[in-house]
Formats: structure tokens, C-alpha cells, sequence
């Protein structure tokens, strides 16, 4: 993993600004804002299967996927079962961040070169008091991301319930 800051004056900064004033996280925001938001941030680089945070480790930052695929996985012993897959423009680690317990899924880099931004706690909280319109959007799209991640869990549940069992069937009164 490569984690580096986003400073004014590099290409990645202006990529980044593009990237992200296209995204729901900053419809509502102004590329004043926008480059304010890139002051919490930094940016993390991963290679295929690297793991972006474990199972057990306590939420202190979230995620927002810039490019590539981050799987969300639980492990079993040597098999690793994938929940779901999210793309660019996808945020990850809400539910931790916010209640601040140990996850229950790993995060895993799915794509060679997975870029995220990396927004830690502590920085999150200074930015709830400096800039409280920027962290409502935040909010806002950990929320969005949550019904996203909840909708494509319950649709594959459905799916594999179907397939499982099939239209119509009962259970048996045994």
C-alpha cells in the first residue's frame, strides 16, 4: 500500500478534484469545497488481493473508492466468501466508522492499482466542526451507500433463495 496526502499543486490533486465533482458525495458542493474536502483526505494505492482492513480491526477511517474494485469478503479459514464488489464512486467501512466496533468483513483490493481516499476519524471530526456542510454530505452518502450495499445483499439473497428452493415450494409440516 502506497498512502500518500493530496497537496494543491500536483496532477493527482486536479484528478481528483474532476473525479470527485462528478460524484453524489459533491454534487451539492462548489470546487472551492470540493478541494477543502481533499485537505481531509488522502489517498491510498493497492495492488490486486491486498487487504485495505481486516476483520476485527475497529473502523477509524472510511473509504471512498476512486478507481478499481474493493470486494467486501469474510473469511473461513483458508476460504474467503465475497459478500459484494464496489466500484469507483462506492464508499466503504461506514457501519465501523460510526459505531465504532471491530468489522465483520474484510476489505479487499480486487483490481490491479485500487485507488481510494482515506478519510480518518480524527479528521472527520475536525471537519464536522470547520466545515459542517461538507460532513453532511458525507453522512448523507454513507447512508446512500449503506441502501446501495443492503438492496444488492438482499437481491442476491433473493436470487439464491429462488434457485434453492423454487417457485412454489413449501416447506414440509414434518
Amino acid at each position: 500500500m502506497a498512502e500518500t496526502a493530496i497537496t494543491n499543486n500536483d496532477a493527482e490533486h486536479a484528478q481528483l478534484t474532476h473525479f470527485l465533482t462528478q460524484q453524489y458525495l459533491c454534487e451539492s458542493l462548489t470546487v472551492a469545497e470540493v478541494n477543502t474536502l481533499l485537505n481531509y483526505l488522502t489517498v491510498l494505492h493497492f495492488s490486486t488481493d491486498a487487504i485495505i482492513s481486516d476483520v476485527g480491526d475497529v473502523g477509524d477511517e472510511l473509504y471512498f473508492v476512486v478507481k478499481g474494485e474493493v470486494a467486501l469478503v469474510i473469511p473461513d479459514g483458508s476460504i474467503e466468501y465475497e459478500v459484494v464488489r464496489s466500484g469507483a464512486g462506492e464508499m466503504l467501512g461506514m457501519m465501523s466508522f460510526f459505531d465504532k466496533r471491530a468489522r465483520s468483513v474484510r476489505l479487499v483490493a480486487k483490481a490491479a492499482d485500487t485507488q481510494v481516499l482515506k478519510l480518518p476519524r480524527a479528521m472527520y471530526k475536525r471537519m464536522k466542526v470547520e466545515h459542517p456542510y461538507i460532513a453532511i454530505n458525507i453522512v448523507e452518502q454513507a447512508v446512500l451507500s449503506m441502501d446501495h450495499l443492503f438492496r444488492a445483499v438482499s437481491s442476491d439473497h433473493a436470487q439464491f433463495s429462488h434457485y434453492l428452493y423454487g417457485p412454489g415450494v413449501k416447506a414440509s409440516a414434518d
